[in-house]
């Protein structure tokens, strides 16, 4: 073992769930979890990557726990949970527990200086820690229960099943989810494949919303990363990507669905460039109500070929035609019809402003059609 390298032996419970997951329970001073555990701040690589799975410490929510473990008689009854990595080892004891899932012993932690090197990650807990790291306290002995996990996939699958119900980012969710391949809770599980789609429109060079889909790894982007979602799934309902998605499994045709949207949003970011390249203060058609309504019409333009077609960024080009002069995303007045009537930077996203966002755009262009059938039908 190494000078910077050291060992804890902790008192331990080995407990046995199910049909073979392991969990351990012990008790640490919390000021020695820095030693064996580290935050896996979420990131990208250098290949765009998923990385990490924890966000960033929240410094005023630290600060109060901070306060807390420094006044008269604190409590932390909660148990923060980290994932080891298979460097620790349980060596069981004589000691009969009383109960046949359940093993007494010693968990065998190594410790070291270097992050890279420690054999544990935070998964739930991050702000405990770092708040008894911080405080002026000698120690603090803090509940842990542990588990082992041999790849990322699995530490993030458990990141995502601790932390669901929890106030997280709901963006920090969304972005794992495509890297996570575990049963999850059906809300999450229908959420899956749009994610991924939406992963593959951030990061993929060739689409017109390459990084500009706003993340927890992306906060530069400038399109919030739910309204895409919002519109994906609407699409998947019953719309244009609907053929794409089997109902079953929730996974479906990701080349498929990818084209669709490259097409479409192509075309609309050529023939909208200043709106297209502005941000959601400056242009409503990067806000969230623009993004979802014009999802409506990427269905409604895709409905009038064939079922087994995706229409060309020029055939989607053509039937966005109509709409070029009827928007008025950065400035104007839109005229919404029946008297009524809102300045261009009034819409905001709420379902009532995206509802009458969307049938005015849908209007406009089934209008046209219908001129563009009937001119057809009667000439010679």
């Amino acid at each position: 073992m190494s000078a910077q390298e050291t060992s804890l032996r902790l008192p331990a419970f080995e407990v046995r769930q199910g049909s073979g997951g392991t969990l351990y329970s012990f008790v640490v001073d919390g000021k020695k979890v820095p030693e064996f555990a580290s935050i896996a701040r979420v990131a990208r690589d250098d290949e765009r990557l998923i990385i990490g799975y924890q966000r960033p410490e929240v410094l005023r929510h630290i600060r109060e726990i901070r306060d807390y473990l420094e006044s008269a008689g604190p409590i932390i009854p909660n148990a923060i949970v980290i994932c080891f990595d298979d460097t620790v080892r349980f060596v069981a004891t004589e000691v009969d527990s009383g109960m046949r899932a359940v093993t007494v012993g010693h968990l065998e932690v190594p410790t070291h200086s270097e992050t890279s090197l420690k054999p544990g990650w935070i998964v739930d807990g991050q702000q405990r820690v770092a708040a008894i790291r911080d405080a002026n306290i000698d120690e603090f002995p803090i509940c842990v229960v542990a588990f082992v996990a041999t790849s990322k996939e699995m530490q993030r699958e458990q990141f995502i099943l601790v932390n669901s119900t929890k106030p997280l980012p709901k963006g920090l969710i969304h972005e794992l989810l495509p890297y996570t391949e575990t049963k999850l809770a059906i809300a999450l599980e229908r959420r899956r494949f749009p994610a991924a789609v939406s992963e593959q429109l951030n990061q993929d060079r060739r689409s017109p919303m390459y990084l500009r889909i706003r993340t927890p790894t992306n906060p530069v982007g400038v399109i919030k990363d739910n309204s895409v979602l919002k519109m994906i799934e609407n699409s998947f309902t019953e719309g244009a990507l609907y053929r794409f998605r089997d109902p079953e499994t929730g996974a479906g045709d990701m080349q498929g669905v990818l084209l669709m949207l490259h097409n479409f949003w192509t075309a609309v970011a050529e023939l909208f460039e200043d709106a297209w390249e502005g941000t959601p203060r400056t242009s409503r058609l990067v806000h969230g109500a623009g993004i979802v309504s014009m999802g409506f019409v990427m269905d409604a333009i895709a409905e009038r070929f064939d079922a087994t077609a995706t229409p060309s960024v020029g055939g989607f080009r053509e039937g966005l035609l109509p709409l070029v002069d009827a928007c008025y995303w950065t400035e104007g007045i839109w005229p919404f019809g029946d008297g009524r009537e809102r300045r261009w930077n009034e819409l905001q996203n709420t379902p009532r402003d995206i509802e009458i966002l969307s049938e005015y755009l849908l209007m406009k262009y089934k209008r046209c059609v219908t001129v563009s059938t009937a001119s057809s039908r009667t000439s010679p």
